[in-house]
């Protein structure tokens, strides 16, 4: 999947002379904690986030005039200027690996120098578990497999002679084995104990069913 099925396009943006106080009242009446900060011909220039306006402001303990004075400041004062952006066909894959390695909570999507989304970690989350299937009624079953050509397709082979569909398969490396790996299929079936058994006819070890109590 591309970012840009999974991003949001209304993107709310302010300008770098707007001040710190209109960003915290839009950030609190759009239930929002970023604001991507375009230019006049709506090219991105910076982000603010929760997190800047709170560092950036004293405390409410301090005098009113004080505090009024902060919040009066303009947004380009206190803005995130090396904004790490995305584009809209950049795989999610790719994108959860910026979040993860970038420790960020959005990425602002860019195209032809302007801003055409924006994808939070809460969306990326929500198209992560999506595309997994959790979200969908079924069975999970974890295969340990040899590392060879055509091993994935001999599991779906398996599946597709007993008339199970496949919500979403993901493959990882055995970590106590080099010379396997995990198959983790998501199926859509509530009782998997028919495939886990033909499954262990064929010779294939299961792991993991989420049967309670099952063991396989």
């Amino acid at each position: 999947m591309i970012i840009e099925e999974a991003m949001k396009t209304d993107v709310i943006t302010l300008h770098a002379e707007d001040t710190i106080h209109s960003a915290l009242l839009l950030m609190r009446k759009q239930k929002i904690r970023h604001i991507p900060i375009v230019d006049e011909h709506e090219q991105l220039v910076g982000l603010i986030t929760e997190r800047d306006i709170k560092d950036a402001t004293p405390s409410p303990l301090f005098k009113k005039d004080q505090l009024e004075k902060e919040l009066n400041f303009p947004i380009g004062d206190i803005m995130k200027t090396d904004v790490i952006t995305g584009h809209p066909l950049d795989f999610v894959e790719e994108v959860a690996g910026i979040f993860y390695e970038h420790r960020i909570g959005c990425l602002p999507i860019v195209q032809n120098k302007k801003i055409v989304g924006i994808i939070t970690s809460t969306d990326l989350l929500r198209t992560m578990v999506e595309l997994t299937g959790v979200n969908q009624p079924g069975s999970q079953i974890e295969i340990k497999v040899p590392n060879r050509t055509g091993i994935l397709n001999e599991i779906t082979a398996i599946f597709s002679e007993m008339h199970v569909n496949v919500h979403s398969v993901l493959v990882y490396p055995d970590k106590k084995d080099a010379q396997s790996k995990i198959l983790v299929f998501r199926i859509q079936t509530m009782n998997p104990i028919r495939v886990i058994q033909h499954l262990n006819e064929k010779g294939h070890i299961v792991l993991w069913s989420n049967m309670p109590g099952m063991s396989v």
